[in-house]
């Protein structure tokens, strides 16, 4: 992969972390890197992120139910977002006191003292459940056309669009990766106002844990980070990447494998897992500058996920309307939609903001769906907006 900071990292602390159990660096004699993300404190195990594999679930079972059109309703899915009256099959998600919703464009960095926004985001995410269930619903066995919601085909499969050619399933899913995991992870878990709030660090230091667990609050709120890129219960937590590109998962795990499929992006996964791992041992070490490494490679190479397949997508959709493939295309532009609205959560390390303002992404979004939206949108376009984003993650078009 090309200009990977990560990279950089291992040059100046040469870690050897993938090879040995007891690796250490010459210059951090202090960590101590474990061959799998398998770290323990009195033959108990400190990892935990239970609560991640929870809504990581509750949002698999949701996104699975969007284009049931014969059973799902408007109502079960926004009770799904919610967590309300017992929606799930899968009866511990019910039992559970967490939800989906309450963690969208909920990070302490972006949304603590933001809470406009926020609310304006979740009532996106509410909209497009609505509109799936009333108006796309109400049109599937109609044919669409510009300014016409309803079914449109794509090879031997039929796609649900709305007015503007738009996949609200697509939409959501996409969105939720950046709104979601990307937010919770480098926006929120991996800042040090979260790592090092209040007494954080010096209770770390003394390894002074949690009541009634085996863990300290720093070292679990970087393994709540880790469960939102891990946790999918079909991923081994110890050694995720052994099944990249093979999980049941079809969010952010899923996307980090596509991307690393790519050679010119290959290595990304490992690079991000290493990170992961370094940083969790950094923490038992008390080397927080180490630490703080790994939180900007996380942060970098997630980012540029989202970048990588907005763009990706977006490409194949200029390509599918250049063919005449309409179906096919506005199946891609959906997920490249997605992703673009994904790009508001993604941190730029060297300035702690996303790599692009807020409104330039809602020019993208306007300019896709602007008139008739997908059915109107020009290859010029998609090629304008695209350029623009890859220029800002320091990767060409050609390369996603």
């Amino acid at each position: 992969m090309k200009k990977l900071l990560f990279s950089a990292v291992l040059a100046g602390v040469t870690l050897v972390s993938c090879t040995s159990d007891d690796s250490l660096s010459p210059e951090n004699e202090n960590v101590e890197t474990p061959a799998t993300y398998n770290f323990e404190r009195d033959n108990s195990s400190t990892v935990d992120f239970n609560g991640q594999t929870t809504r990581l679930q509750m949002a698999a079972e949701l996104n699975s139910n969007f284009n049931d059109f014969d059973n799902a309703t408007e109502e079960l899915l926004l009770n799904m977002f919610v967590n309300e009256n017992a929606p799930f099959e899968n009866a511990s998600l019910n039992e559970s006191s967490k939800s989906v919703k309450s963690k969208v464009a909920a990070s302490n960095l972006y949304f603590s003292t933001n809470t406009v926004e926020s609310t304006e985001i979740k009532n996106d995410f509410d909209t497009y459940i609505s509109e799936q269930m009333t108006t796309v619903k109400s049109a599937k066995d109609q044919l669409a056309e510009a300014g016409v919601p309803g079914q449109i085909a794509d090879g031997t499969s039929e796609r649900y669009v709305n007015e503007k050619g738009l996949e609200y399933n697509q939409a959501f899913a996409k969105g939720l990766i950046g709104a979601l995991l990307v937010d919770q992870i480098a926006n929120n878990y991996l800042s040090s106002a979260v790592l090092d709030e209040g007494d954080n660090r010096a209770n770390n230091d003394a390894e002074i844990t949690e009541e009634g667990k085996a863990y300290t609050t720093m070292e679990h709120k970087w393994d709540e980070a880790y469960g939102y890129l891990y946790g999918d219960p079909s991923i081994p937590s110890a050694n995720p990447n052994s099944v990249l590109n093979e999980s049941d998962d079809r969010l952010l795990f899923n996307y980090l494998g596509q991307v690393d499929r790519d050679e010119d992006f290959a290595g990304i996964a490992e690079e991000t897992f290493e990170a992961f791992k370094i940083g969790r041992a950094a923490i038992v070490a008390g080397n927080y500058e180490l630490r703080d490494e790994q939180v900007a490679i996380i942060q970098e190479n997630l980012s540029k996920v989202v970048a990588v397949r907005a763009v990706h997508y977006l490409q194949g959709g200029k390509t599918n309307i250049e063919e005449g493939n309409y179906g096919s295309a506005f199946h891609e532009l959906s997920e490249g939609f997605g992703f673009i609205y994904s790009l508001r959560f993604t941190h730029n390390p060297s300035t702690g903001a996303p790599y692009l303002s807020k409104a330039q992404i809602d020019t993208y979004k306007e300019q896709l769906l602007s008139g008739n939206g997908f059915w109107d949108v020009t290859p010029e376009t998609l090629d304008a907006i695209s350029e623009e984003i890859a220029a800002a993650f320091g990767f060409s078009v050609s390369e996603a």
